[in-house]
């Protein structure tokens, strides 16, 4: 198992740590584990397009566009 060390750590980052810890049944180190082992095991989820376009724009309202009715296909071209 691989080991780090942190260095510059702010005091109330420390003492919420620890509090965190406490409340958790945990010792700081294995609160740390448990947080550190949370944030890089999580994946990114891929992002639906469709979706992030509607978030960008439905605060600007909607659009109703008329469709064209919809009719029997041509007969492909005779090239012989």
């Amino acid at each position: 198992m691989a080991s780090i060390t942190i260095r510059h750590l702010d005091d109330e980052v420390k003492t919420r740590l620890r509090v965190r810890a406490s409340a958790n049944g945990h010792s700081m180190e294995e609160e740390a584990r448990i947080i550190l082992r949370e944030a890089v095991g999580r994946e990114a989820e891929p992002e639906n397009l469709a979706s992030f376009i509607r978030e960008c724009f439905e605060p600007f309202g909607g659009v109703e566009l008329e469709l064209p009715p919809r009719t029997p296909m041509r007969e492909p071209p005779n090239f012989s």
